[in-house]
């Protein structure tokens, strides 16, 4: 069986490089495929090739065969749909029910979506009376920004990498985009897609390699990037901030969590068991909105937790092909070494471990993988490590509050600020909560419920502005307006 390659895409054509690195599976620690690490040349030549092509046609490109094309996309990956799968898997580990339910469907619903949307995205328009009695009218016009850098992240390689590119060409821009290392295989794929489909050359360009001295570094400090959107960790989108500061280049940030769940007495109890269990668990805990802090009311808080510890050890570790499955591994040994030193650390902290903490022995090739237990931790007081700190790990703490007051100020005591989950039957009291938590989403009596015209993203540490609908389409946008006398 022949070696698989995941090559650069630049200017309408796959390249490899003369460095390549190894992608390897976090299911069972096998060679995935080797990658093509783009240069600083490779980099330039696909920054060149997508201003080439923005100075083109594609920007002054009709909007219908703008849009027709991103249709297209949408419909290729669906025909490929088990190829992006199965690639998805393999760079991941996640179960294959969760590539074929969520991951894949998202990535080409973002195309679809944002295909159509843009076709309804409103301007402004004003009228007025100049003093000496003429009238005046003002409108706004909609222009791409240029040329994008897009930094995608490894948690959701294709839904997320989607989730950018497809405003950012749909709003006329060109790409470059660099996915994370751990997950080259799908955008490899979306590469191929858009080649299938017939995108002009240079509007989409896929450059693979790190980001520290690498690829990631280069292409955010290049200087003719024309604004950068990124998705991942917030000491990452700190020092990509840095870069961008020089040519004040607009940015597009969503970080880390730290996101707290809050449950009242008044709540659905299975339904707050149910939906807790996904919003730690899912995806390993490797989502930026997974909860890592769960708040019960004292008067259900041992009731809760005997029901929240009993439902966890009944979560099955097995192959991801494997029906039986709820989660998969994390993404790489390195990365499971920094959550069981969190473990460790909340050990030391005090803090009592009740379910998992270690990893689980399988006696086959899962052994050689980068799979963990879920973990739950109680104890420990709120300025210790693990209650501050993102773990990104199927990791959380129980506390009991007593009132309302008191699990506002411990929910919004974080420097982060992405998302929150509130139960409760309360509709009054859901909303009041809502309104008081310093986060970007707050989910009542639901978890990762999403409308894709809503703002997404988040404050503090957990990002700079917001994605989504309308607010995709602004940063990726400049507006100009336009002033005419009668």
């Amino acid at each position: 069986m022949s070696q698989i390659i995941y090559k650069n895409y630049i200017a309408g054509k796959f390249q490899s490089s003369q460095n390549l690195f190894d992608d390897i599976s976090p299911i069972d620690g096998s060679l995935v495929a080797k990658v093509a690490e783009a240069s600083n040349s490779d980099v330039d030549k696909a920054v060149d090739a997508a201003r080439n092509a923005f100075n083109g046609d594609w920007s002054n490109m009709p909007l219908k065969t703008r849009c027709d094309l991103l249709e297209k996309v949408a419909l290729t990956i669906e025909k490929r749909f088990d190829d992006f799968v199965d690639a998805e898997v393999a760079d991941t580990g996640k179960p294959v029910n969760q590539a074929k339910l969520i991951d894949i469907p998202r990535g080409a619903e973002n195309f679809r979506f944002f295909s159509n949307y843009i076709k309804i995205s409103k301007t402004e328009s004003y009228e007025m009376q100049h003093e000496d009695g003429s009238k005046v009218i003002n409108y706004s016009i909609r222009k791409p920004k240029g040329v994008i850098a897009i930094i995608a992240p490894w948690n959701l390689p294709l839904l997320l990498l989607t989730w950018k590119v497809a405003p950012a060409l749909a709003a006329g821009n060109c790409i470059v985009a660099k996915p994370s290392e751990e997950t080259p295989g799908t955008a490899t794929l979306l590469a191929e897609v858009v080649d299938e489909v017939g995108f002009p050359d240079g509007v989409f360009n896929i450059v693979h390699g790190y980001g520290p001295k690498s690829t990631g570094e280069y292409l955010t400090k290049h200087h003719d990037i024309d604004a950068i959107t990124f998705t991942g960790e917030s000491a990452t989108g700190s020092e990509i901030m840095k870069s961008a500061a020089d040519g004040v280049k607009p940015v597009s940030f969503e970080l880390g969590g730290k996101n707290a769940a809050i449950i009242f007495d008044d709540a659905d109890f299975d339904a707050a068991i149910e939906g807790t269990l996904k919003s730690v668990f899912a995806n390993c805990g490797q989502v930026c909105l997974c909860t890592e802090r769960v708040y019960v009311h004292q008067s259900i808080y041992e009731k809760f937790l005997e029901k929240f510890k009993s439902e966890a050890e009944k979560i099955t570790e097995n192959w991801p092909q494997k029906e039986s499955l709820d989660f998969g591994p994390l993404i790489s040994k390195e990365h499971r070494e920094k959550v069981l030193k969190a473990f460790s650390t909340a050990i030391t902290d005090g803090g009592i471990l009740e379910v998992g903490g270690g990893i689980p022995i399988f006696d086959d090739k899962r052994d050689s993988g980068s799979w963990i237990e879920p973990t739950i931790f109680t104890g420990l007081g709120e300025k210790s490590d693990l209650i501050k700190n993102e773990v990104f790990g199927p990791v959380c703490h129980v506390t009991p509050f007593e009132s309302e007051n008191e699990v506002l100020k411990k929910a919004n005591d974080s420097k982060y600020g992405l998302a929150a989950a509130i139960w409760t039957k309360d509709i009054n009291k859901a909303h009041l909560i809502s309104s008081k938590l310093n986060v970007g989403v707050v989910w009542v009596n639901s978890w990762y419920l999403r409308d894709l015209r809503t703002p997404f993203g988040g404050m503090k540490l957990s990002g700079i502005g917001r994605e989504g609908g309308q607010h995709s389409l602004d940063f990726y946008s400049e507006l100009t307006n336009v002033c005419v006398k009668s």
